[in-house]
C-alpha cells in the first residue's frame, strides 16, 4: 500500500510518514504533484492558517492536482487537522479564503462557534461517534485523541459527520463525503486509537 503525503511547505510530515510506517505501509513524502499518481492513498496534514495552506496548495500546484485524483481517479484522501479544513468550501482564518471543496461547508474559529474556552484548543478529548463508518472500526466510542486547533468545520449536512469532540461546544471531529475523510485531530500523536484510524483508512475499499 503506497501512501503519499502531500508535501505543501505547511505539515508535521516526519511524524506522519513514521505512524504509517508503523503500521506497515510503504509511505513517502510527495514533493510534487507529480509523485502523488503513484500513490493508493493520499494524506493532506497541515499544521498552520486556512489562507496560508490554500495559498502553498494553489502555487504549488496541488490544487488542480488534487482534484483530479480524488474526483477522478476516485482515490481515498485522508486531511489531518489543517489539511481536514482545507477540504471544506472555504475558511475565514486570515479572511474569507476557498477551499478545496471536497467537504461542503466552512471553517469558522472555536469561538464564534459558541466556545468560551481557552484557545487553541490543545490536548487530548475524547471522540463521539455519531455513524458506523468503516475509518472508526475497532476503535471504542468516546476513545481519546490529541487535538492543536483553534478553527473548526461546519458542513453544510450532518451525514457528512462522523464524530464529534466538546469543548465548549460540539465540534466535528470526523468527516466524510464519499471517499474523502477528515479528522481534526492528529492520529500520528493519539496513540492506539490513532493507529487504528489510519490502519482503517488504509484497509478501506473505495466504492
Amino acid at each position: 500500500m503506497k501512501v503519499a503525503i502531500v508535501n505543501y511547505g505547511m505539515g508535521n510530515l516526519a511524524s506522519v510518514r513514521r505512524a504509517l510506517e508503523d503500521i506497515g505501509a510503504q509511505a513517502y513524502i510527495a514533493d510534487h504533484p507529480a509523485a502523488m499518481y503513484e500513490a493508493n492513498r493520499i494524506v493532506l496534514p497541515g499544521v498552520g492558517a486556512f489562507s496560508q495552506g490554500m495559498k502553498s496548495l494553489i502555487d504549488s500546484g496541488w490544487f488542480d492536482a488534487l482534484r483530479d485524483v480524488v474526483d477522478r481517479q476516485h482515490k481515498p484522501l485522508l486531511g489531518i487537522c489543517l489539511g481536514m479544513q482545507m477540504l471544506a468550501s472555504f475558511g475565514e482564518e486570515g479572511g474569507q479564503t476557498r477551499g478545496l471543496g471536497f467537504i461542503p461547508g466552512k471553517v469558522s474559529r472555536l469561538d464564534t462557534l459558541g466556545c468560551e474556552l481557552r484557545l487553541p484548543h490543545v490536548g487530548w478529548n475524547d471522540v463521539s461517534f455519531k455513524s458506523h463508518d468503516a475509518l472508526l472500526a475497532r476503535i471504542p466510542d468516546e476513545s481519546d485523541f490529541y487535538f492543536v486547533h483553534s478553527y473548526a468545520l461546519v458542513p453544510e449536512r450532518p451525514e457528512y459527520v462522523l464524530a464529534t469532540t466538546g469543548y465548549g461546544c460540539e465540534l466535528a471531529a470526523v468527516v466524510r463525503n464519499r471517499n474523502i475523510f477528515g479528522c481534526q485531530f492528529h492520529p500520528e500523536k493519539s496513540s492506539k486509537a490513532g493507529r487504528q484510524l489510519l490502519r482503517n483508512f488504509l484497509s478501506y475499499i473505495p466504492c
